[in-house]
């Protein structure tokens, strides 16, 4: 058979097997990791929603951009510490109640809108319940508004209250490399 003939033979056996064989399974999917970061995941999804709003994270920290990523959640779903940690804020930032969580080496995760159910000082584990997902609803006028969580992440925090040399950093970084598996 001449490459000619084959070609249509190809192209017809190609769409065959693309469109019988089955996709990835919910299981699979859930068994991919879901970050774009380093060798090894850090951290792990304070909530199992996807992303919604990726950061966009700026050049300079007084500069317009979306310091942090929106996943889908629900009000009243539990969100979880990303990873271990010493409880900095739990509390109200302009009417949005919001947890911060140190893990350390100057990084500081950021949950909001998040009804708390730790406190400042407290210590707390990868993947503990910190809190349920606000409706913003009911919220103060000078709440976010945005649904879902917004997860955020600063590097070069000294645990304190001073600003100096932090940056911000797209929080799915921390969640380790994306994997792509079409087979199980």
């Amino acid at each position: 058979m001449t490459i000619r003939r084959s070609l249509p033979l190809l192209a017809v056996s190609l769409t065959l097997v693309l469109t019988l064989s089955p996709g990835l399974s919910s299981s699979a999917a859930s068994d991919v990791p879901d970050g774009p970061g380093g060798p090894e995941p850090t951290h792990r999804r304070p909530v199992a929603g996807v992303v919604v709003s990726p950061a966009d994270i700026p050049d300079k920290n007084w500069l317009p951009g979306h310091r942090g990523a929106d996943l889908d959640a629900a009000p009243g779903d539990p969100v979880r510490a990303s990873a271990a940690g010493t409880v900095r804020f739990a509390g109200s930032v302009a009417g949005t109640p919001t947890v911060s969580v140190d893990h350390g080496n100057g990084l500081r995760t950021t949950y909001e809108p998040v009804l708390t159910l730790v406190r400042t000082g407290d210590l707390v584990g990868q993947g503990q319940i910190i809190g349920t997902l606000a409706d913003t609803t009911t919220l103060p006028e000078t709440a976010r508004r945005e649904t879902g969580l917004h997860w955020g992440a600063v590097l070069g925090s000294d645990g304190g209250d001073s600003s100096d040399g932090e940056r911000y950093i797209d929080p799915m970084t921390l969640l380790g490399p994306v994997q792509v598996r079409l087979w199980r």
